[in-house]
């Protein structure tokens, strides 16, 4: 039971990431009085940015450029222009770098995208423009799909009346097929093939692995229709704008408050209890912005679960550990391929064999000799990022996932990113001002929700996708403990900064509350997960 003496709200939401604070807007739209208890000093979680090279460069601390926050209805339907977010984009969107020197360039004009990929293959200009627009015609009910509960019901009927049953095929065929397949049934040449494979490797699937291909589309697509903005003045204004939006609609939130127990009684959960010892009481729910792993073993503990369900966390994968490197350059970067200098993103070094085999390195649990680099020229898309005439400049590289790295394993890989530069833009070393590196454990530091570093809240591989993600069973934010919500990017549809697990999650918890007593829904959801646990 919970004490007389505890604070209470509507609802409680753990985590003040994105996530975490799209769900507490939500509810607060809705008229819930809502609290946020946040376990660092500061909110956002991977949407963060700092001075952390030198005066006066700005660097996003974990995540950078958003197609997908961009695209979301989530974050749209959120309005969050009113509270000072706008958009700025590269000249380019993206470059992929070949290790023979040539680029594939995406630019938000579909035809100097055609251009730079017809000078791969003749006619592959125009199979990327046939690409496009193939995608335009499902690309609303591709988003309002990702974006919203599983199963995507109003989604999935928008596009089966749209593509009727032939084309859904298709499409069904299109989201397992690995993206080597994919690149090679659509292109002739080199340079399509390589941006669809650099776009898919932002996940932890290599190119031969199935659903890679739909990665890879998705965030290419993407990339040519709205293109890959940043907020202008950094990452932080995505944070700053949920944050004042929640405010003053009532929300609350507090810093320093790391939940260490979700309290359950009779199945239902009744509250929180901080590391503090401070109880609040939640009237109608608990959301949590949590990975999977730490909300069901931690924070409720497996003697309040189905113990099938505990047998099945046993085999949640988490995606690839990261290493991050900002550097603070005194000039841009000194490309010796003059095409990559004016993209906000690149793709460096690797053609597709080269991906294979660096995602091979990774399965392995080794360290690839010629990591496959994801950098990111933040002064070239939006100028504030640094001082005139300089670049404010980022590197991440995946790496095999483990729980702790010797200091000497990242700062040797940090030479082998940095080497990687040197090649592809003689005279890069000779620029730095400043450098701020964080590795697997930096990351987990700066926010919890990054376990060994991992950012995707858990493999983006087929078995652990929708009505799987992140467990069989749990496609959706409800859990077995009634009135608990998972809120965060271990849920369906797993990482990225759309704000969909969040949005999932309150649409539940509202769902939840709105049946009379629980009624209807909750016996629906009970007898969904007793059949599925037992």
């Amino acid at each position: 039971m919970m004490s007389t003496g505890a604070e209470s709200a509507d609802a409680v939401v753990v985590g003040a990431g994105h996530n975490g604070l799209v769900a507490a807007n939500m509810l607060a739209d809705a008229g819930w009085d809502v609290v946020v208890l946040e376990a660092t000093a500061t909110p956002g979680g991977a949407v963060r940015s700092a001075e952390v090279t030198a005066p006066g460069y700005l660097s996003d601390l974990y995540s950078s450029f958003y197609p997908l926050g961009y695209a979301s209805p989530v974050l749209r339907g959120l309005d969050l222009g009113r509270y000072g977010l706008s958009w700025r984009h590269a000249p380019d969107v993206l470059a992929h770098l070949l290790p023979d020197g040539r680029a594939a360039v995406v630019n938000r004009d579909p035809d100097v995208t055609a251009a730079s990929l017809e000078a791969f293959a003749p006619g592959d200009g125009e199979r990327w423009l046939t690409a496009y627009g193939e995608w335009m015609r499902v690309a609303e009910p591709m988003l309002e799909t990702i974006t919203t509960p599983f199963p995507p019901v109003r989604g999935g009927l928008t596009l089966l009346r749209q593509l009727r049953i032939s084309g859904a095929l298709r499409l069904a065929r299109r989201l397992v097929v690995p993206v080597r397949k994919l690149g090679d049934e659509l292109f002739d040449g080199a340079g399509g093939p390589a941006l669809l494979a650099g776009c898919a490797l932002h996940t932890d699937l290599s190119p031969e692995e199935a659903g890679s291909g739909v990665y890879g589309w998705l965030l290419v697509m993407l990339g040519q229709q709205v293109g890959w903005p940043v907020p202008d003045g950094g990452s932080q204004k995505i944070t700053n704008a949920l944050v004042d939006r929640l405010t003053q609609r009532g929300g609350r939130i507090l810093y320093g408050a790391r939940v260490e127990r979700v309290l359950v009684a009779r199945g239902r959960a009744m509250g929180v209890r901080t590391a503090g010892g401070a109880l609040w009481r939640a009237r109608r729910a608990v959301l949590a912005d949590v990975p999977a792993p730490a909300l069901f073993l931690d924070l409720v503990g497996a003697a309040a679960l189905p113990p099938r369900l505990v047998e099945d966390l046993a085999h949640f994968r988490w995606d690839g550990s990261t290493l991050k490197v900002d550097w603070a350059l005194s000039a841009p970067v000194p490309w010796t391929n003059r095409e990559v200098a004016t993209a906000g993103t690149v793709h460096l070094r690797a053609d597709l064999n080269g991906l294979t085999s660096y995602a091979a390195a990774l399965a392995r649990g080794e360290l690839p000799e010629d990591p496959f680099l994801l950098v990111g020229q933040m002064t070239v898309a939006d100028p504030s990022h640094s001082p005139p005439g300089t670049e404010s400049l980022w590197s991440y590289t995946h790496l095999p996932f483990r729980h702790s790295w010797r200091a000497e394993e990242i700062t040797e890989h940090v030479a082998r990113m940095e080497r990687v530069l040197e090649e592809a833009a003689p005279g890069f070393r000779d620029l730095i001002v400043g450098r701020h590196v964080a590795g697997p454990a930096d990351l987990e530091k700066g926010d919890p929700n990054l376990v060994g570093g991992a950012v995707g809240g858990g493999t983006s591989a087929a078995y652990q996708q929708l009505f799987l993600r992140p467990i069989p069973g749990l496609g959706r934010a409800d859990t077995p403990v009634d009135r608990l919500f998972l809120a965060s990017a271990s849920a369906h549809p797993g990482g990225g900064v759309h704000g969909a697990p969040g949005a999932n999650a309150a649409r539940a918890a509202l769902a939840r509350d709105r049946a009379l007593t629980g009624g209807l829904y909750a016996a629906t959801i009970g007898t969904a997960h007793r059949a599925i646990y037992g």
